[in-house]
């Protein structure tokens, strides 16, 4: 089958691997119908962290069930399903609490093994825990390109910007600011209004982004960074500061910038990927203000995020600039690390 391939910084291919097979009872093996280019596969493109040559990548994809192992219930074969970015095994006091994320049994996709879920089939562990039926008997006709690409950003983005929304504890008529322009930050403008935010300040310096948040709901757009942007962000909230801020990047300069801007008594929903950011005494205990967040649980957001897609109240599918073929992905990557796009999805195959 084919596979995306790490073959060092700079550099992926779409190379032959074996197909997947079931090695636990609690496998299931998927054919992947769509998948696409994260904003933290970049960090593995730009060789900034730990994946070997010859690894595969990827981690988030929908696809139907080939086939289970003789111990999966709940997942059939011709099913369509979102398989989220964590594999969970659904029994442990974390998975049954809503943390699948932190199964202590579970791990990422993406890196060896077969796991690669850029990639025309992808072997799921802990099948049950993992895997989220959409439909049993999928057809194109009631499955058209748009709401396939809308279900799969349920496996990581979308339920990645609404877990930071969740985090912040955004709520009916707050004024929430979103830090981060990228995929995550963008679906938290989404989730933010999904949430009734009355008011979604989107901190984004590229227009095309600028764009695609108040499509999603943003309602004020500070293009500055660093102090000039608390000092925007200060000035739009009459020096009181947000009720709820979103921390979509991960930086030292945009951990900082989400600190200053909150209120006393609110709470920083953070989900960017902490690179040399610190949290201190002084922008968080002395100020009031909490912080949450970490890795999205995205197999208990993907099930409560499915009627909203499926009723056409959200579009995250938006997000996605470029859409390409598997055979692809190296050009998908480049653009993603230039940013001459937003976030890439990759047509694998079809219903």
């Amino acid at each position: 089958m084919k596979t995306v391939i790490f073959r060092g910084p700079y550099d992926v291919a779409v190379e032959d691997r074996p197909m997947p097979e079931i090695t636990q009872p609690t496998d299931a093996i998927i054919r992947i119908v769509r998948s696409c280019v994260c904003g933290s596969d970049l960090w593995c493109y730009r060789g900034l962290s730990p994946y070997t040559v010859g690894d595969g990548l990827g981690h988030e994809c929908i696809g139907i069930v080939e086939q289970v192992g003789p111990s999966v219930a709940s997942v059939h074969g011709g099913e369509l399903v979102i398989c989220p970015f964590s594999f969970s095994c659904g029994a442990c006091a974390n998975c049954r609490n809503g943390f699948e994320s932190n199964c202590g049994a579970g791990g990422c996709f993406g890196g060896p093994d077969g796991l690669a879920a850029q990639a025309e089939y992808l072997r799921v562990p802990y099948a049950d825990g993992t895997l989220v039926t959409v439909a049993e008997s999928p057809t194109r006709e009631h499955y058209p390109d748009k709401l396939l690409a809308a279900l799969t950003t349920l496996s990581d983005v979308m339920s990645t910007g609404f877990h930071a929304a969740v985090s912040a504890g955004v709520g009916q008529g707050d004024t929430v600011v979103v830090v981060g322009d990228g995929a995550v930050g963008l679906m938290g403008v989404l989730a933010c209004d999904m949430r009734g935010a009355a008011r979604i300040i989107a901190l984004s310096g590229h227009e095309d982004r600028q764009r695609l948040a108040v499509s999603f709901g943003a309602t004020d757009i500070v293009a500055s960074r660093g102090s000039n942007a608390v000092r925007d962000v200060m000035a739009l909230t009459d020096g009181v500061g947000a009720d709820a801020v979103l921390e979509c990047v991960g930086s030292k300069q945009s951990t900082e910038t989400a600190l200053a801007v909150a209120r006393p008594g609110s709470t920083v929903g953070r989900v960017g990927l902490p690179h040399g950011a610190e949290l201190t005494a002084a922008s968080t205990f002395f100020r009031n203000v909490g912080v949450r967040g970490g890795i999205a649980p995205a197999h208990r957001y993907a099930k409560d995020l499915i009627p909203a897609v499926m009723s056409g109240r959200i579009h995250p599918e938006r997000v996605f600039t470029v859409t390409t073929g598997l055979a692809n992905a190296p050009d998908a990557y480049r653009m993603m690390d230039q940013r001459t796009t937003v976030k890439a999805l990759l047509k694998v195959s079809e219903i």
